[in-house]
């Protein structure tokens, strides 16, 4: 076969362990997962009843413009239609931004120490990747900037980053795009955004506004407690748009999975009762680690990552045996940390409980 060769050096995506496959490994009768940054509290109860109510023709092919989708986003939004390109999930619009700007000549700028789509996609575009480590936690901008040629062709930024947590602030965010050349496309993923309660944060579609090479991808997987039905969309201009929206495959976003986003988009209230609920769990998961004296970062998203001071796989793997699902942070990049999703009250008391007694027998054995 005539692969291309980058693709030969790459592994699949490695998502979290399912809770069926730990139950029957364990022989567990309840498994709590906060490994994915799902949303504890499911969805709205409006999306529920679309998704109950769900009465199109199967055999019939979903809008493959999302019109009524597309409609209910922007009035949320207060921008044009056309100004939104849907996805198949954020990933799926990581991947059509790759596919269209990413190539062998060119190089694209990201974090070291951000969400691993980024540079996956770029590995199979064969474009060289500039990975510019982080600096606790946080986007080295101005490093970045550095790392800009004329051969770069997209910039991606993790804002809350996944999974340190960490957000880029409105005064950073500004000196950078500005001396960012405007044929090279920054990328500004906000897939934690709804989550976001840092007074200094920035206005996205602001920015999209004034720049033209700006794309703002946001997620219904996250907040929106929609993961299951993968429904990702963009925000730029609309000469952005009419480029990428040729290379998105046809009737990516499903049927149901547009009736329940179009519902769960109108109704903010869950959204602020889930952030409310977010940021009070954050504070559980703060005051575990001072009391403990564990290093970690404040996080704008819902989860945290956390030093244990040890291989990460162990504590992932104390933890899982035990019933809870985190993710390690071996892979991720932290391999002396655990990255933890955000649960509700009780799941945040249930693995801080496993987590002190994780502790406990490591100082026994200390």
């Amino acid at each position: 076969m005539k692969w291309k060769q980058p693709l030969l050096s790459l592994k699949p995506y490695q998502p979290g362990r399912t809770i069926e496959e730990v139950k029957k490994q364990y022989n567990l009768e309840e498994i709590v997962k906060l490994a994915s940054n799902e949303n504890p509290f499911g969805c709205s109860p409006k999306a529920a009843g679309a998704i109950r109510d769900f009465s199109s023709l199967l055999s019939l092919y979903p809008d493959g413009y999302a019109t009524k989708l597309r409609e209910a986003v922007a009035s949320h939004l207060q921008v044009r239609v056309e100004q939104l390109i849907f996805g198949d999930g954020s990933d799926e619009l990581i991947q059509i931004i790759s596919r269209a700007l990413l190539h062998s000549g060119t190089n694209t700028v990201m974090a070291e120490g951000t969400f691993s789509q980024y540079k996956h996609n770029a590995v199979i575009e064969g474009s060289e990747i500039r990975e510019i480590p982080l600096v606790d936690g946080a986007h080295n901008l101005p490093a970045m900037l550095a790392a800009i040629d004329e051969n770069t062709s997209v910039v991606w930024l993790c804002s809350p980053n996944n999974p340190t947590g960490v957000y880029i602030n409105r005064d950073e965010i500004v000196a950078f795009i500005s001396k960012v050349p405007k044929d090279i496309l920054v990328v500004l993923d906000e897939a934690y955004f709804e989550y976001v309660y840092a007074e200094d944060y920035y206005d996205a579609l602001a920015l999209v506004r004034e720049y033209e090479n700006m794309i703002v991808l946001r997620t219904f997987s996250k907040i929106y407690g929609l993961a299951s039905l993968r429904v990702g969309y963009g925000i730029a201009n609309e000469a952005i748009i009419n480029v990428l929206d040729p290379a998105r495959p046809p009737f990516n976003v499903n049927a149901l999975a547009q009736a329940a986003a179009i519902e769960a988009i109108k109704d903010q209230d869950f959204v602020t009762r889930c952030r409310e609920a977010n940021i009070k769990g954050l504070e559980q998961f703060y005051q575990f680690c001072e009391e403990h004296q564990l290093s970690y970062y404040r996080s704008q998203g819902n989860f945290i990552l956390i030093d244990f001071a040890c291989d990460g796989n162990e504590v992932f793997q104390f933890l899982m045996e035990r019933g809870y699902i985190v993710r390690s942070g071996v892979p991720l990049g932290f391999p002396t940390f655990v990255r933890v999703t955000v649960g509700s009250r009780e799941q945040n008391e249930g693995v801080i409980s496993k987590m002190k007694e994780f502790l406990a027998a490591k100082a026994t054995l200390a």
